[in-house]
């Protein structure tokens, strides 16, 4: 079960402000019930400011109201608090500068193991510009003698799915090559 943000400071709220029991606080807090008794006594977070779940909209009145109403009600965290989950992005990533060395490395190795690749598709994996990927190909960098093929997942400039994709679409657009049918089986046509 997902917890509210800051339970402790919720916890000290609930206690001030309501009228739920410690085993309800506790439970939605991620407490022990002992440990909100402790608060509800003053022995634990005297000095913490509580952190109203209402006003942040982590819980609704109507909620709190009915789990005052049912002892044995439990408090259910509003769904508009849940966390939402992390959508990747599309576009330029930021590279630490000690990883930017690495680029012409990964660049290299792409060239040298998966030529089906396209420089727009190169320049997305690692996060690069099309000159410099033509200066790795043409062997004008200005690095160009310590330039060594090293694989971009290794070097953390992509991941693996991310590169099995890439390569994946580069042999989509290819024809399959069909081999045509050999000389003997259209003699055999033409003979019967």
């Amino acid at each position: 079960m997902a917890l509210p943000l800051m339970p402790k400071a919720t916890a000290v709220w609930l206690v001030e402000n309501t009228s739920l029991s410690f085993d309800q606080i506790g439970e939605f807090c991620g407490l022990h019930p002992l440990e909100v008794q402790a608060i509800a006594d003053g022995e634990v977070a005297m000095q913490m400011q509580g952190l109203d779940p209402v006003a942040n909209g982590q819980l609704t009145l109507d909620e709190i109201e009915r789990c005052q109403q049912d002892p044995g009600a439990r408090l259910k965290l509003a769904k508009e608090a849940l966390p939402i989950t992390m959508v990747k992005h599309k576009g330029p990533r930021y590279t630490p500068i000690a990883k930017r060395q690495d680029k012409p490395d990964a660049i290299s190795w792409l060239l040298k193991n998966h030529p089906e690749l396209s420089d727009g598709q190169i320049s997305k994996l690692v996060g690069t510009t099309k000159p410099t990927i033509h200066a790795v190909r043409d062997r004008t960098h200005w690095n160009t003698t310590n330039i060594k093929p090293r694989h971009p997942v290794s070097l953390g400039l992509c991941t693996f799915e991310e590169l099995e994709a890439a390569v994946a679409r580069a042999n989509r657009g290819k024809k399959v090559e069909v081999a045509p049918p050999s000389a003997e089986v259209e003699t055999e046509e033409s003979s019967a």
